[in-house]
């Protein structure tokens, strides 16, 4: 079966964290970072561009002609348990407080990486019931640009 056609899980993916930029947008100046694992993560969330929706409506044709517009990397947000010593968290904590670009390295199981520079915009613990993990909501806002997909060989 082809890579490009093989279904895979959630499981075995992992986010991590440098307080670096590259100082080339490639996978290799990304590769060559030093990352940190991001712990106890349960959701990866979304990644992926997001086109803005230019409307264009003249009067002779009545028509609505819709085109893209502008971009951006977009939005993403990140569930994990609460760990406040984990390394990883300790950096987004900072990134948090901090106007700098953060680079990220998400892995999937199947191998295939993603690179990208963002800010951490807020990252809110919620306590929860008796029952429940606290875990820690990290949203972050991906540099336009910045996002590069690696394959697996």
């Amino acid at each position: 079966m082809p890579a490009s056609t093989k279904v895979v899980t959630s499981a075995g993916s992992s986010l991590a964290i440098s307080a670096a930029v590259p100082a080339t947008n490639t996978s290799t100046a990304y590769a060559a970072l030093t990352w940190t694992p991001i712990a106890q993560i349960t959701d990866l969330g979304s990644t992926g561009r997001e086109y803005n929706l230019v409307s264009h409506q003249p009067l002779a044709e009545r028509g609505v002609v819709q085109l893209k517009g502008s971009y951006t990397d977009g939005q993403k947000t990140v569930q994990a348990a609460y760990v406040p010593g984990d390394p990883g968290q300790v950096i987004v904590a900072t990134a948090l407080d901090d106007d700098a670009q953060y680079s990220f390295k998400e892995t999937y199981q199947n191998g295939t990486v993603k690179y990208f520079q963002a800010q951490v915009t807020s990252a809110p613990v919620n306590v929860g019931g008796t029952d429940s993990i606290t875990a820690v909501t990290v949203n972050l806002s991906i540099k336009s640009g910045s996002l590069i997909t690696v394959q697996p060989a």
